[in-house]
């Protein structure tokens, strides 16, 4: 009997969770309920507007599992007729996919964890260390994501290329070492609200800043940190320009140079079927890592974006 009620327990109180997060949903500010109506025609905006934006990924799918003869066909069908899982194979084996993998994977993975790393030390002392000119600074630091890409491209790559840089991953990997305006925003935004009364308790007890931030505020903040990792993942994996401007050889590419290399190698003759295939390969990684850390995204989008 007691058995029953301990396994109960937790599934009533989630329960008990999401009927308040529903209520709340269906209320406005001002605490008053929203008509019924009004829910079901955001629901169904939202389920058109989902579809819309899904249609691409259906299209690029269905193409990837079709034969030359029935992507000839007009007009299109919305489903193959026989399902052509050799267009993966075929793309795998006209570039070295695996190798540009390992690449993206090596730059991405990296780039992640300096992402995660840096950015929260310097979203700590901007949200919960006071210093004279913190505001300023930090106003200074929003102000650079105003700066377009192109005024700093070329003062970086004569950098680069004055250190030797050129042709290795360092210049994709080591500027996410000094932060970003956006992901430093973001974490200030969620350390903000973590209570000044909790991290003074530790600095009365004598805890200093490093232990303050490894394990008081970085246990807190990972819903804002898995937001970061996935945002600077997509970020990397579909970095295009930095890429092919500091990656000249084919042993050091990333699969976005890969794939453009491989519609240009058969730019006269193109295999639709096979390139498809290719592109959805070099997506599913991020659709995982999404879906995986769907909750903690959203979660840190949320909580991060309202003070």
């Amino acid at each position: 009997m007691s058995t029953t009620t301990h396994t109960d327990s937790p599934r009533k109180r989630r329960s008990q969770v999401r009927a308040a997060d529903l209520d709340q949903l269906n209320r406005r500010a001002d605490g008053t309920r929203r008509p019924w109506y009004s829910t079901v025609i955001a629901r169904v905006v939202m389920i058109v507007l989902s579809l819309v934006f899904l249609l691409p990924l259906y299209w690029m799918i269905i193409s990837s599992l079709k034969s030359d003869e029935e992507l000839a066909q007009f007009p299109p069908t919305f489903w193959p007729h026989s399902w052509q899982l050799g267009n993966f194979v075929d793309a795998v084996a006209a570039m070295p996919f695996l190798h540009f993998f390992a690449n993206s994977t090596i730059i991405t993975l990296s780039v992640v964890i300096l992402s995660v790393l840096s950015n929260l030390v310097v979203a700590y002392g901007f949200a919960c260390l006071r210093w004279p000119g913190r505001d300023v600074v930090f106003y200074v630091v929003i102000a650079t994501l105003f700066l377009p890409f192109p005024v700093t491209l070329i003062p970086m790559f004569d950098m680069w290329a004055r250190l030797g840089a050129v042709n290795t991953f360092v210049p994709l990997i080591l500027p996410a070492m000094f932060g970003s305006a956006f992901y430093v925003f973001l974490l200030r935004q969620f350390l903000l609200q973590i209570p000044r009364d909790m991290l003074d308790a530790a600095r009365i007890d004598g805890a200093r800043e490093w232990t303050i931030l490894w394990r008081l505020v970085f246990p807190t903040a990972k819903p804002a940190l898995t937001t970061v990792a996935i945002f600077a993942a997509v970020a990397s994996w579909n970095d295009f320009m930095g890429p092919l401007i500091y990656l000249q050889d084919e042993s050091v590419q990333t699969l976005s140079i890969g794939l453009q290399s491989f519609r240009s190698v058969h730019a006269q003759d193109v295999s639709f079927n096979q390139l498809m295939a290719a592109s959805f390969l070099v997506i599913l990684p991020l659709l995982i890592l999404f879906f995986v850390f769907q909750r903690y995204f959203i979660r840190g989008i949320t909580i991060g974006g309202f003070k």
